[in-house]
Formats: structure tokens, C-alpha cells, sequence
């Protein structure tokens, strides 16, 4: 999942969920939640024009994929939210249908590693959750009411 900070991203309602209290773990919160900054997602791009000798499948993700329940956790922290309801598969099926969804976008896990980025040198700006999820409340907090945040990379 590519976090960027825009307006009904995925980003977007995970944090309202996780500020109207229901942010806690999806189902059992032990499936991986793989997950991409959307600045190292497009300076990824970038790495992978700029360097022709790459070559077959690149996974474009995080080095530091999580499980759901910590995922959501660090997500709470940084919205400044104590605590988030966790949500079985019942409930995550109703939540679904209301934003046209798949449960199973949610429940299965998926542990993917940026093996060939990382091989090849590409340094990420956000490889860690922490940084990232304060990063993009704070680049939410700055939108610029147009539902477009202001980016402002690191570099």
C-alpha cells in the first residue's frame, strides 16, 4: 500500500477510522501489512529509470513490513489516539461493503521485501512505520484544504 497523505487514500481512512476509535487490529492483527512512504515510492520510480541494469520483478515496498496490530498501533500513536477497537471479520465485512472493499485486502498477509531496490543501493527515506505514519498525519495537517497535502521530501 502506497501511504501518501492524500484526501480518501488508503492513508486517509485508515487515520479517520483509527481517530473515530477504530483503529485497532483487523481480525486476528497477525497478518503482515505491507506498506511504501509515497516519497520513497516515487524516488523508487525514479531509482529504477536511472539505473537500465535492473532487470525482472522489483517489489516496491518498505523494508520493515509489520504485523496489523503493530501497524495500527504506531498508526494510534501518531494520530495522538489512546486506544482503537480491534474488528473481527464480521464487522470488517460490514466496514467493507461501506467502502467497497475486500475483506481479504485487509485479512490476508502479505510480507513483501524491496529485495532488488535494496541490492541495488536504493536508500529509503521512511524505511521504518514510526516515521512514516508521523510524517503523513503531519503532512495531513498541512493540507492545503484542497484535499492535497504540501510534500515536502527529505532530500
Amino acid at each position: 500500500m502506497v501511504m501518501s497523505a492524500d484526501r480518501d487514500g488508503v492513508f486517509d481512512v485508515l487515520l479517520r477510522l483509527a481517530r473515530r476509535g477504530l483503529g485497532g487490529s483487523a481480525g486476528s492483527g497477525d497478518q503482515f501489512v505491507s506498506w511504501i512512504h509515497a516519497i520513497d515510492f516515487v524516488r523508487a520510480i525514479d531509482f529504477i529509470i536511472d539505473h537500465d541494469s535492473i532487470d525482472g520483478p522489483i517489489n516496491i515496498s518498505s523494508p520493515s513490513p509489520l504485523p496489523n496490530r503493530d501497524f495500527m498501533r504506531v498508526l494510534r500513536e501518531a494520530a495522538g489516539v489512546s486506544f482503537g477497537l480491534s474488528s473481527n471479520r464480521l464487522f470488517l465485512e460490514l466496514g467493507a461493503i461501506s467502502l467497497r472493499t475486500e475483506t481479504e485486502l485487509i485479512l490476508k498477509s502479505r510480507r513483501v521485501i524491496p529485495g532488488t531496490l535494496q541490492k541495488m543501493g536504493f536508500e529509503f527515506d521512511f524505511p521504518e512505520w514510526p516515521s512514516a505514519a508521523h510524517d503523513l498525519v503531519r503532512l495531513q495537517s498541512m493540507s492545503t484544504g484542497t484535499g492535497r497535502p504540501v510534500l515536502q521530501p527529505l532530500r
